[in-house]
């Protein structure tokens, strides 16, 4: 685990209003059937990652913590339709 992630870890920690949405958002990115492959948790498959935050934050590639937060909050606060 690379140091940004975590701090992204430590960030949401911080925030238990945000860790149902964490776990929301963390379940919405992993690929489908991911219970039924190792490591049995919700993990986003790493191409899809990469593909994200080279799309987001270009060739830096590390979100700050700061901006997952704010992230978290954006979806818990988004009004669903």
């Amino acid at each position: 685990m690379d140091g940004w992630q975590r701090e992204i870890i430590r960030a949401v920690t911080l925030h238990p209003t945000l860790w149902p949405t964490a776990l929301r958002q963390a379940v919405r990115m992993a690929p489908r059937g991911w219970w039924r492959r190792p490591p049995f948790v919700p993990v986003p498959d790493p191409s899809y990652l990469r593909f994200r935050l080279q799309t987001a934050y270009g060739n830096q590639g590390e979100p700050s913590a700061e901006d997952v937060v704010a992230y978290l909050r954006w979806c818990r606060e988004f009004p669903r339709g």
